[in-house]
């Protein structure tokens, strides 16, 4: 959370941890209490990125990229499915079949939305912004982050203004949970 640069540079460095965290998660056996701990990290970075992105990227690129309204639908309609999946895998027990289940579906649909980010999306918003654009970009989803709820909250707004007036509260609540919990340490 929060590594400096542009925006794609910050969302690319997300994409590294998320896939080191889903490498960490693929070594340890089945039934292992740490892939709950593992889980529970990769749910938070990954609720607080696509928060982050829904807040500010998708805007930027249905303002500036040609096609920018499928392509933004397309990538939140993504972030709706990761997140249903995310909060059925927060109700999981890690013994139990679904919980591996639901970490394989997590794993390739997020491998899959990384891949079509880096590949289309990121060249496609570099073509047509300043690098000023980018680094402010960069700067707001940071300042994001850090607001941005922690657990899968699927029927939640994922376009401003909602999104921008609720995930503040949102995150609020998710962290004074995590700390009482425990949960992410």
């Amino acid at each position: 959370m929060g590594h400096g640069g542009n925006v794609i540079a910050e969302l690319e460095t997300d994409h590294r941890e998320v896939e080191e965290m889903f490498d960490r998660i693929r070594a340890l056996p089945p039934h292992d209490e740490k892939r709950k701990d593992v889980a529970d990290e990769f749910t938070i970075e990954l609720v607080r990125h696509s928060v982050a992105e829904e807040m500010y990227l998708y805007p930027a690129v249905r303002e500036h990229v040609p096609g920018g309204d499928a392509i933004a639908d397309r990538e939140i309609k993504d972030h709706a499915t990761v997140e249903k999946l995310l909060k059925d895998l927060e109700k999981a027990s890690v013994g139990d079949a679904e919980f591996d289940a639901l970490v394989a579906q997590v794993i390739s649909e997020v491998s899959a939305h990384i891949a079509d980010e880096e590949k289309n999306l990121f060249p496609a918003l570099a073509g047509v912004c300043s690098a000023e654009q980018l680094n402010d970009l960069g700067d707001k989803i940071r300042t994001a982050k850090k607001v941005a709820p922690t657990r899968p909250h699927p029927g939640a707004p994922s376009t401003p203004p909602g999104n921008k007036l609720l995930a503040p509260g949102a995150g609020l609540v998710d962290r004074a949970r995590d700390f009482v919990t425990g949960r992410g340490k």
